[in-house]
């Protein structure tokens, strides 16, 4: 037998239904409206897409009947747009994918590893638990290319430290902020890492800060305006190293989290906080800026961090990690990290002890 390493990809797919009525699949709507948006013209759009003019606008229409409302508008030498409702459409389509994106590349990763086993001999798998994050989605990008098979599961930086501690995964993802919040970080991961057997591989620097509408509407500059009652907030999952951070500002700028409306209100990942805001249903959050650029948010950076990839160090020496660190130092890496809004590649590929990373390195506590 050979080994096989298939690349398994999961899309959200969703319908609507008026009544009794017969369901609207909305991807191949939301590929026309998309289109529509780019080329201002009906004919172009159905022809980007692979459609033929009749049967675009045929969808259109259906699509118009079902929701009684027109998807789009002409004037004289604006050509075709969108009206509110399909972009509604396709902003709701990105936070679906946004909100999902995490589970279905985990799920994606284990059906991989299945059906290798299955078919084939399949190759020793690298179990990586990570933080979701623009770096790490980019790093698994490049592993593939590379044949380094990667069996991701993403869920938040306690949990990711704490399956590598168990034994349960071979590298953690999880991130630390630099300057006054940095020692209070670190030893919230000490029930989990030890100076003596654990190190860090550097993978990147970030911004995080607030995400607010384009022209920041409201006005708000810091984190105590987001107890104005005219301000509404949307917040990551508790457990979450960026929700962690979040609590360290709040508490030394003297903000009550039980004062800033909708700090209860959570998204699993930052894609899926821009998400919330550019689809107005609120004014403001906290993450990376790289989110904030894709949603066409302003941002008002707050504080920097390093992430880190956590690996046992008796397996720095094994072929697969040192195909994880040829990878992560790779130039193609490196080009795929700058490119991102708000990171930085300064010390990517360095491997450290926690107490080379950290000024008080976190020590293991005992059980």
């Amino acid at each position: 037998m050979v080994d096989i390493m298939f690349k398994v990809r999961i899309n959200p797919h969703w319908e609507i239904t008026r009544g009794n009525g017969e369901p609207l699949d909305t991807a191949v709507l939301l590929s026309l409206l998309r289109a529509i948006d780019e080329t201002g013209s009906i004919a172009r759009a159905a022809q980007t897409v692979g459609l033929s003019y009749r049967y675009a606008w045929g969808l259109l229409r259906d699509a118009e009947e079902l929701f009684g409302n027109s998807l789009m508008t002409t004037g004289r030498g604006r050509g075709t747009q969108l009206s509110p409702l399909a972009e509604k459409l396709i902003w709701a389509d990105r936070r679906v994918a946004a909100r999902l994106s995490p589970t279905l590349d985990s799920l994606a990763s284990e059906l991989e590893t299945e059906l290798g086993k299955t078919v084939g001999a399949a190759p020793a798998m690298i179990r990586l638990d990570a933080s979701h994050g623009f770096a790490v989605a980019a790093f698994l990008r490049q592993a593939t290319e590379s044949g380094l098979p990667i069996d991701l599961r993403y869920r938040n930086s306690t949990d990711a430290v704490a399956a590598l501690s168990r034994g349960e995964s071979d590298l953690a993802g999880f991130h630390v902020p630099t300057g006054e919040f940095e020692a209070p970080s670190a030893e919230r991961f000490s029930k989990w890492l030890d100076t003596r057997t654990h190190r860090l591989i550097h993978l990147a620097h970030r911004e995080q800060g607030l995400f607010v509408n384009t022209g920041n509407p409201l006005g708000i500059k810091s984190l105590s305006d987001l107890s104005r009652s005219d301000v509404r907030f949307v917040n990551r999952q508790v457990g979450s190293g960026t929700r962690m951070l979040l609590e360290l500002m709040l508490e030394k700028s003297a903000t009550l989290p039980t004062a800033i409306n909708g700090y209860e209100n959570t998204e699993f990942t930052h894609s899926a906080v821009a998400a919330f805001i550019a689809s107005g249903m609120a004014d403001v959050g906290f993450g990376v800026q790289t989110a904030a650029e894709r949603f066409k948010l302003d941002f008002i950076p707050l504080a920097r961090e390093r992430y880190f990839l956590a690996v046992n160090a008796e397996s720095l020496d094994q072929p697969g990690m040192r195909q994880v660190i040829d990878v992560v130092r790779s130039a193609s890496f490196r080009d795929a990290v700058n490119q991102l809004a708000g990171y930085d590649t300064t010390d990517t590929g360095e491997i450290l002890t926690l107490s080379q990373a950290f000024s008080a390195a976190p020590r293991k506590q005992a059980a």
